[in-house]
């Protein structure tokens, strides 16, 4: 028996072994197994099925903040709407806000170390927060005010019905709550306060502030997957009508449309506001510094309601201070409809916010509608908090804040257009093309990242880019392969969050669009996903899918290649080997006769030969040269040449010149070939061969180019499209690569302020 059982499992190990060396490993086989199969709900093209479906949620609430207690209140009635083929017997809702919570796992699955030495605020990382947050649930009721029952699974709640909710029909039922708002500048957070000391006032940016619906699908069900910090919000579309109740003196900027600014607006406000409306060129003041000064010191008692509506978000999010500057302008779109660009900042951004912060908004929703689609909703605003970035529909929270003086270093004005850009393109990727951030950090951070990258360059013409060109993401994806994930990693899971998530598919899409498929097809397939899509949820699947439907590129192996792996791109010129036609002609010998060392010396050291002595031993053969062209030998050129037909005496005349490179795949990461030929007239010419060059062979390949100038120098990806990792092996001859070493400098760099420095002068 156990001589039986062991011959099994031999026979099984030799089985696996010789199927793993079978296993189809060419980078161009079709990407099949990693797609889901397409059905009536999503098809094979990439777009949503004739059967698609998807569920909504409406949500009226009371809103509370306490500027005193720096507390949030509230009260939700919100109706499920359950257009699944599915009967549901629960329905769960996600609970952000109890990442907050003392007991939370994001606490617990933090990994740290200790140092022989620690500052105070890694001390306090590594000790954990005391801080009381979480949702404090005070009540859960049907639409007749009856107990439901519910249990919270830390952050998710499940609300169990009393009967099961039928396909095509809707629940209503109420939640009451209340959290303690955390300090983002001691603790962090998307969202939370910040206390400004010198005037003892404070601005909210609030947000995952109410409990919400969890996404259901025919893809995951329930899209239940616990908030531990990096996957973000997973939601459905629906109405909202949102009171919210904060100090008199307090503005507020809101997801929707202000419902009552005829009660909270002052007179001059309204008039400003209708102004704005009607100004295309430059922003208006809605509310002025000096007013916004005096709103510091007043400290109104008194509250004030203001009421908004938004039809159609995925979410609702508010600022709120006292501290607010306000300004506004209208931005027409090329579908005819208008829309406000508005930004909200505290005196700390000014000049800076005033200058560009509206500027930024209207110019992100010009260049993002170019690529996808007109920007749908009525307004979008841009709001000042430090350390932040961060997005909700209509409404961003973003960093930037002037030195004392007014003044600001360049990194601080292009980090806050850029972040301004970043976050209102989030209304297109993930709030309107609604993708699962919980699952998929790419698919909004990536996309997003993309279109910011083609929005900055649009903004000038030396914009300082972080991502989105193909050489800066070199240095990440050379790294240790330990340390990096393939971009199709759950959000949680992903190492290097930023260059995984934002920079490796920003870049890999700017390569599609300006190297692999060319602008005019990519920028037609993404606005295909882009209008397929809107409001509704894609996985990656359908973005795939849609991207070779609508362009007839098929790209299997690229999105296996760069989304699928952690390969890098390295193809290296090996050898280059110079050709020519042989054309027989006596008159075309370029023997090269070398000398060695010996007969280079005996020139001087031999003073006589025997024959410079003796004349009689001179011949026929002493005198001889084998370069002179006999009779014979022009004979013999010329019947070659009678005997050659009119197409091979044509290409003998073209005097072309064959060229065999040698071409490796050392990173594994197949792309196209692009080349630089530099002549010896001092002319260029670049050919571009596309990837499936390689799709006999990952590893090596040899192509022969044909010219008609002989080539002096050839360099490989000359404009730095692939993401080449190593170009000392692009070129040939081969170059020499300078690195830079810097030397040590005792104190820690710092940009400077050259606006300050100016200022001064």
């Amino acid at each position: 028996m156990f001589r039986l059982v062991y011959a099994f499992i031999l026979l099984f190990s030799i089985s696996s072994l010789y199927s793993q060396k079978n296993i189809n490993l060419n980078k161009f086989r079709q990407l099949h197994q990693e797609l889901p199969t397409p059905n009536v709900y999503r098809t094979a093209s990439g777009a949503p099925g004739h059967e698609y479906w998807q569920q909504r949620a409406d949500y009226k609430m009371n809103i509370i903040l306490d500027d005193n207690k720096q507390t949030l209140s509230g009260e939700e009635t919100i109706t499920f709407y359950n257009n699944s083929p599915d009967q549901l017997s629960y329905l769960w809702l996600q609970l952000d806000q109890n990442k907050r919570a003392r007991d939370s796992d994001s606490q617990k699955i933090s990994t740290n170390s200790m140092k022989s030495s620690l500052t105070i605020n890694q001390m306090k990382r590594i000790e954990g927060s005391d801080f009381d947050g979480g949702f404090k649930i005070t009540k859960v009721t049907d639409a007749d005010g009856n107990d439901l029952s519910y249990i919270i699974n830390k952050t998710m709640m499940r609300i169990d019905l009393a009967d099961v909710l039928k396909p095509n029909t809707s629940i209503s039922f109420n939640i009451d709550w209340w959290y303690n708002i955390n300090n983002r500048m001691e603790i962090g957070g998307r969202s939370g306060y910040e206390y400004f000391e010198e005037d003892e006032n404070y601005l909210y940016t609030i947000a995952q502030f109410f409990p919400r619906m969890c996404m259901y699908n025919e893809v995951y069900g329930w899209q239940n997957k616990q908030f531990l910090g990096n996957g973000e919000f997973t939601l459905i579309f629906g109405d909202y009508e949102v009171n919210i109740t904060v100090p008199s003196d307090h503005l507020i900027a809101s997801t929707g449309v202000l419902q009552n600014q005829s009660d909270i607006l002052t007179k001059d406000q309204q008039n400003r506001l209708e102004k704005a409306s009607e100004e295309f060129e430059q922003p208006i003041i809605i509310a002025t510094q000096k007013e916004a000064e005096k709103r510091e010191k007043s400290k109104s008692k008194n509250k004030s309601t203001w009421t908004f509506k938004a039809e159609n978000v995925r979410d609702f999010a508010f600022a709120t201070s006292r501290k607010f500057i306000w300004d506004a302008m209208a931005v027409k779109q090329s579908d005819g409809t208008t829309v406000m660009a508005m930004s909200m900042y505290p005196k700390e951004g000014n000049p800076l916010w005033e200058r560009f912060s509206t500027k930024a908004v209207a110019h992100t929703l010009k260049w993002y509608s170019h690529y996808t689609f007109p920007y749908p909703y009525p307004v979008a605003w841009s709001i000042n908090a430090a350390r932040i970035g961060m997005e909700y529909p209509m409404i961003c929270f973003n960093y930037g804040r002037c030195e004392e003086d007014g003044t600001y270093t360049q990194r601080v004005k292009h980090g806050m257009i850029s972040v301004i850009i970043h976050e209102v393109g989030h209304n297109y990727f993930p709030m309107i093309v609604n993708s699962d951030e919980r699952q998929w950090t790419w698919m909004d951070e990536g996309l997003n990242t993309f279109l910011q990258f083609l929005s900055e360059q649009e903004w000038s013409r030396t914009y300082p880019s972080r991502r989105g060109p193909a050489h800066k993401i070199v240095d990440y994806m050379k790294g240790d392969k330990s340390k990096i994930s393939p971009i199709m990693t759950n959000s949680e899971s992903i190492h290097q969050f930023g260059n995984n998530a934002y920079g490796k598919p920003a870049t890999a899409l700017n390569i599609l669009r300006e190297t692999v498929m060319g602008r005019e097809l990519f920028d037609f397939a993404f606005k295909e996903y882009s209008k397929r899509w809107m409001f509704k949820h894609p996985t990656p699947s359908d973005f795939f899918r849609t991207m070779e439907d609508a362009s007839a590129v098929d790209l299997d192996w690229f999105w296996r290649g760069w989304f699928y792996t952690t390969d890098h791109v390295d193809i290296s010129i090996n050898s280059v080997r110079a050709f020519e036609i042989d054309s027989k002609n006596p008159a075309d010998k370029e023997e090269i006769q070398l000398e060695g060392i010996s007969a280079i010396r005996n020139k001087t050291a031999v003073k006589e030969t025997y024959e410079d002595q003796d004349k009689s031993l001179i011949d026929f053969y002493s005198t001889y040269s084998n370069t002179d062209i006999s009779d014979f030998e022009k004979e013999q050129y010329n019947n070659y040449i009678s005997s050659l037909s009119d197409e091979e005496k044509e290409l003998l005349n073209k005097n072309n010149y064959y060229y065999q490179i040698d071409f490796e795949n050392k990173g594994g990461l197949v792309m196209p070939i692009i080349l630089e030929f530099n002549y010896v007239d001092g002319t260029k010419e670049n050919q571009h061969i596309p990837a499936e060059i390689w799709k006999k062979n990952n590893e090596m390949i040899s192509k022969v180019f044909i010219t008609q100038k002989a080539i002096e120098s050839i360099v490989l990806d000359p404009n730095l499209e692939t993401a080449d990792v190593d170009r000392s092996n692009n070129s040939y001859p081969s170059k020499q690569q300078k690195s830079k070493f810097e030397l040590f400098k005792e104190k820690s760099y710092k940009q400077q302020n050259l606006m300050q420095k100016h200022k001064k002068k």
